[in-house]
């Protein structure tokens, strides 16, 4: 469904997830773009937790629908249900910790059965600031999202460096291919709406938009 505001602009909803091994740093990553916060005794909690960013783009308001397994992944695979309507991922794992790096390929098969459309995806190598533990190069990161297909970054949900950038690239490239297939189809919100997969609502409130940082490369 779509329609347009007071001032003629559409509102964007877009859901996107968040995977990845335990305690990889998943929930602090999003409480610290969401909320500027970092718990550094955080534990895994059982359910589904989500948070909504506003974007403006293009002049167009964009929300984004953040959802994190808060801890699922330590009892069972993660649903289905999870990934039902997202249209962008964030494949996260800890560089200080190998095995988490080894699961990336295992979270990347689970999202390909489970998404039911192309998903912007992105690799991150969480907790950049814990160098002097690194498991995981820069360049074997790199190299893994090269082979994918992926955005690639590091990032520190500690200090910040990189969790703004990151969401917010695969927010833009999630409106970049929807608003480049609105153009080629004019049947393409009507699709979307029927098989639920990105919502075009109507919102009277004015929320204040965050400015967008791009960046096309990882931290050192």
């Amino acid at each position: 469904m779509s329609s347009d505001d007071d001032e003629g602009g559409e509102e964007y909803l877009f859901k996107i997830v968040i995977i990845g091994d335990s305690a990889v740093g998943k929930s602090n990553l999003l409480s610290r773009y969401a909320r500027n916060e970092f718990n550094a005794h955080s534990k895994a909690t059982i359910g589904v937790e989500f948070q909504t960013q506003n974007m403006d783009i293009d002049g167009k308001d964009v929300k984004a629908q953040i959802w994190d397994t808060a801890g699922q992944e330590r009892f069972r695979a993660v649903t289905s249900a999870y990934y039902r309507g997202a249209v962008g991922a964030l494949v996260v794992y800890d560089i200080s910790r190998r095995s988490t790096f080894e699961s990336v390929a295992r979270w990347l098969d689970e999202l390909k059965i489970h998404s039911d459309t192309t998903v912007a995806r992105m690799l991150v190598g969480n907790k950049c600031d814990l160098e002097s533990i690194r498991a995981v190069s820069v360049e074997e990161g790199r190299a893994l999202a090269e082979k994918e297909g992926l955005f690639f970054m590091e990032t520190s949900a500690l200090d910040s460096t990189n969790v703004k950038t990151a969401f917010e690239m695969v927010i833009r490239d999630i409106y970049t291919n929807v608003s480049r297939k609105q153009l080629s189809s004019n049947t393409y919100k009507t699709e979307l709406s029927m098989k639920n997969r990105v919502s075009l609502v109507k919102d009277d409130s004015k929320s204040s938009t965050q400015g967008f940082g791009f960046s096309c490369c990882s931290s050192s």
